[in-house]
């Protein structure tokens, strides 16, 4: 039974900084490489982030990229996104899902203003 349980996000003031947490379980975490997805009001689901299944290789959405750092525990079958320098175009709710994007998360709304 895969769980994928987002957290860490709230209001933040545009240059400001917020870390996501995802917490996985019902599967073997170590072997998925997992990424974030957002999703701002009348816009598709995109990716910002991604991370190899063993945290050495990342890819990173232009749109984030010297931004946003992706990182991953292991041993606490948790992935992070590191949001930094954060702007009004990043309000969204962001998800977190392994490669194959069968399952998500319920999502955390990130949302940058004033």
């Amino acid at each position: 039974q895969v769980q994928l349980v987002e957290s860490g996000g709230g209001l933040v003031q545009p240059g400001g900084s917020l870390r996501l947490s995802c917490a996985a379980s019902g599967f073997t975490f170590s072997i998925y490489a997992m990424s974030w997805y957002r999703q701002a009001p009348g816009k598709q689901r995109e990716m910002v982030a991604r991370i190899s299944n063993n945290g050495r290789s990342t890819y990173y959405a232009d749109s984030v990229k010297g931004r946003f750092t992706i990182s991953r525990d292991n041993g606490k079958n948790t992935v992070y996104l590191q949001m930094n320098s954060l702007k009004p175009e990043d309000t969204a709710v962001y998800y977190c899902t392994r490669y194959t994007a069968d399952y998500w998360g319920q999502g955390t709304q990130v949302t940058v203003s004033s």
